[in-house]
């Protein structure tokens, strides 16, 4: 998870309101040869010396080509200023008619075309408000257990390492895996693991198929991260960022499957080196995009298990996701009686894989632990570990979320309207 400022807020603020209004905010500089290509907000690549290559300043977001020296800055200014990494490492761009920059120009007019929609779509006010609860659904999430959270968190957790960069970055992943496996066999639920390779990075990615029925080809997604990172001497146990959404998202397969097919596919992802810059999930929305699947919509589980607001108190990000499933995530709240009191935040760019799937035209939705000036302040460090500060109570709210999402989207027609 990437932490973000208040000020990186206030700027999205202030400026996607107008997106409609304004126009192209582009700014070319003529290319570096070399250098690993990023988005990231504009103030943060000029306070590490970055030659901005394309901008969008309605949403105060930039291009540049940064050497490993360059982000290193760049992420140790953000984890001083409280916000870790906030980068995406963009995947290589078509070889083609349009220049690199001219076509990172076109991606960033896109992201901020979308933002500005759903920013208008959010105006009109809530939809999704109590609505008659699903039996199947109210029955599935009295099966959802706490404990096996708690297990999940601490096995994830005892691994001394999960970084994409390390020598064997795949171990937690094979690990991982074969327990995937034997969830399905345990079951006798027709499902496909697949490992997934990466070109950005060594390590791989999970992803989980529970095939659909009759709308086989239109596909729910739910996500996390499941590597760690210390930007301090020591471990990386990352117990909160990110066990803590990779054991929701397994919890709710494990129900998922014993409730029979949905009519739509359901896919879970335990991504790769989210925290070296959303590599792994940038890699595999570009692919879906690429190859024109029908993703439905996009959950992401990044931190759950720290109450900063107290119990029950989460944030609902609502920058880079759709204003459709923050209101659907409301009326859930209120529908399935959840007991959360649900607090909009802002995230900031990048802030995890979810950016992926939502620069790539997905509707995508990101509750978190709680608002973002409130989060843990131990990730990123060898103290993220199960304590007495964390709640798997509160974190249970997340697997429940989940559930819904899964089976709500899985067997109904619904899509973005807009």
């Amino acid at each position: 998870m990437k932490r973000a400022n208040a000020k990186a807020s206030l700027l999205f603020a202030m400026t996607v309101g107008a997106l409609a209004a304004l126009p192209s905010q582009a700014q070319t500089r003529p290319p570096s040869s070399s250098g690993i290509e990023v988005f990231s907000d504009l103030r943060l690549l000029r306070a590490v010396g970055a030659s901005v290559l394309a901008q969008d300043a309605r949403l105060g977001l930039g291009y540049a080509r940064l050497d490993a020296f360059q982000i290193g800055r760049l992420v140790r200014f953000n984890h001083a200023g409280g916000k870790c990494a906030g980068y995406e490492v963009l995947p290589p761009a078509k070889p083609g008619f349009l220049s690199t920059t001219e076509q990172r120009q076109q991606e960033l007019n896109a992201l901020a075309h979308r933002a500005g929609r759903d920013m208008a779509w959010s105006r009109v006010g809530r939809r999704e408000m109590r609505g008659a609860q699903d039996p199947k659904i109210a029955q599935a999430l009295t099966q959802l257990e706490e404990n096996n959270l708690r297990q999940f968190v601490g096995w994830a957790s005892a691994f001394p390492n999960r970084d994409n960069r390390v020598e064997n970055p795949n171990t937690h992943v094979e690990a991982l895996a074969a327990k995937l496996r034997q969830l399905g066999a345990s079951l006798r639920a027709p499902i496909q693991v697949d490992l997934i390779d990466h070109k950005s990075t060594k390590q791989k990615s999970i992803r989980v198929r529970v095939p659909g029925t009759s709308r086989a080809q239109e596909v729910v997604v739910l996500g996390a991260h499941f590597d760690s990172i210390s930007f301090w001497r020591g471990n990386a146990p990352g117990a909160d960022d990110n066990a803590s959404g990779s054991a929701n998202i397994f919890d709710v397969l494990r129900v998922l499957l014993a409730q029979g097919p949905s009519a739509r596919t359901v896919e879970f992802y335990w991504y790769a080196g989210e925290e070296s810059g959303l590599l792994g999930s940038a890699e595999i929305a570009k692919d879906a995009k690429a190859n024109n699947r029908q993703i439905i919509g996009v959950l992401q589980l990044d931190m759950t298990l720290f109450p900063g607001n107290g119990e029950m108190t989460i944030g609902n990000t609502n920058d880079y996701t759709s204003s459709w499933l923050r209101e659907k995530l409301v009326g859930w709240n209120q529908t399935y009686a959840l007991g959360a009191r649900i607090v909009d935040d802002r995230c900031g760019y990048a802030c995890s894989d979810h950016a992926s799937w939502y620069r790539q035209g997905y509707a995508t939705l990101m509750p978190f632990e709680a608002t973002m000036d409130t989060m843990n302040s131990k990730i990123h460090s060898p103290g993220d570990v199960v304590s007495n500060q964390l709640s798997f109570r509160h974190s249970m709210i997340f697997s429940k979320i989940g559930l819904i999402f899964a089976m709500e989207l899985a067997n109904s027609g619904e899509r973005q309207p807009y």
